[in-house]
């Protein structure tokens, strides 16, 4: 409560004051509502495409007749509608665009209109006979914010287990119950984590949540103790990595008093380190969706086990790599389109070979 109430107090803009009205605090507003439209004048930011571009910036521009795109020294600064000079989007258009020309110049024409892939994980590509099972890893608790906010004490307490979700008929093929231990299989290596039987996944799909897996190798260095396992790390001779729980999460004596109020044992499953990596061969990004096998836990299988083959990884990021179309032609020598936007965007150096 103390987190939303600071949120809806210092960073909704507009709340508060519409709050007052009602004789509400921010928090009380949201728990009578549950949901609040912050005022344009407010949040300007969602309105950023109709700024209009400044009179100075007009000088020496050229306007196309067709686009009403407006360019000055060969870079297009904004869009011209009906006779007011907007900034537009950040787009080369300026506008909002279906069609991408920066697909088709950059070498993938059949993306440049959006339309439907068959990914790696589409049905035509997953054997269910098989034992095989689109995993969503990336699926969102309300409570946490990836593994980020447990340094949050009470977020912790309400959530510190990720169980796979499977579809009752699902469970029923591989046998198995809530509770039960089961191997998650990938290209690169395994983790064993516990079933959740529930209608609330289709048929086909599993999904283990990625708020929680933390693990730390000492006692008392680390991640924060009450959201992160003890674990052993090893390598075999055969090169592959294994990590084993030697202690779950426990009570123990700090400065904050809460530290030995904890009665909850388990800090979930870290699952991220058998996703091989899959980088999209057109953005880069990581495509988080796996292709899984999902089978009871084999003999000598314990809760939170992970086991990852480093060759087998290497190779699968070689088959990706090898779908991208580099652009070793293009005379401007860049590698990726100045456009772009980026969080924290580098200098244009960094863009070209």
């Amino acid at each position: 409560e103390e987190y939303y109430r600071w949120i809806f107090e210092n960073s909704v803009p507009g709340l508060p004051e519409a709050a007052a009205k009602e004789g509400l605090s921010p928090l009380a507003y949201m728990q009578k509502y549950g949901a609040f439209t912050i005022p344009s004048d407010k949040a300007p930011v969602f309105q950023l495409n109709e700024k209009t571009v400044k009179p100075e910036l007009l000088q020496n521009t050229k306007i196309d007749e067709h686009t009403g795109v407006i360019s000055r020294d060969g870079t297009n600064i904004g869009v011209m509608v009906d006779g007011v000079a907007y900034e537009g989007f950040p787009t080369p258009s300026r506008k909002l665009e279906f069609y991408s020309s920066t697909m088709k110049e950059w070498g993938w024409p059949e993306e440049a209109v959006p339309t439907y892939v068959h990914s790696h994980v589409h049905p035509s590509n997953i054997d269910i006979t098989k034992g095989e099972y689109l995993l969503i890893p990336t699926f969102r608790l309300p409570t946490l914010i990836h593994t980020r906010s447990h340094n949050a004490k009470w977020l912790s307490e309400i959530s510190n287990a990720n169980p796979v979700w499977i579809h009752p008929i699902d469970a029923q093929r591989i046998g198995v119950q809530t509770g039960d231990l089961i191997r998650i299989t990938t290209d690169i290596g395994y983790y064993v984590n516990r079933a959740w039987v529930t209608e609330g996944i289709r048929p086909g799909v599993v999904a283990c949540s990625h708020h929680m897996g933390r693990w730390r190798l000492e006692t008392s260095t680390g991640a924060d103790r009450w959201a992160s396992a003890k674990v052993a790390l090893g390598r075999g001779e055969d090169g592959i990595w294994h990590m084993r729980q030697t202690e779950g999460v426990r009570p123990y004596e700090s400065t904050d008093p809460d530290s030995s109020r904890i009665f909850w044992r388990e800090s979930g499953v870290h699952q991220n380190l058998t996703f091989p990596v899959h980088p999209d061969p057109v953005s880069g990004m990581h495509c988080w969706h796996q292709k899984v096998t999902v089978t009871p836990a084999q003999p000598g299988d314990r809760y939170a086990d992970i086991s990852v083959d480093p060759a087998k990884a290497q190779k699968v990021y070689e088959e990706w790599l090898a779908m991208t179309r580099p652009q070793t032609q293009r005379p401007d020598g860049l590698r990726r389109p100045l456009w772009m936007i980026r969080p924290y965007r580098p200098a244009n150096s960094a863009f070209k070979r």
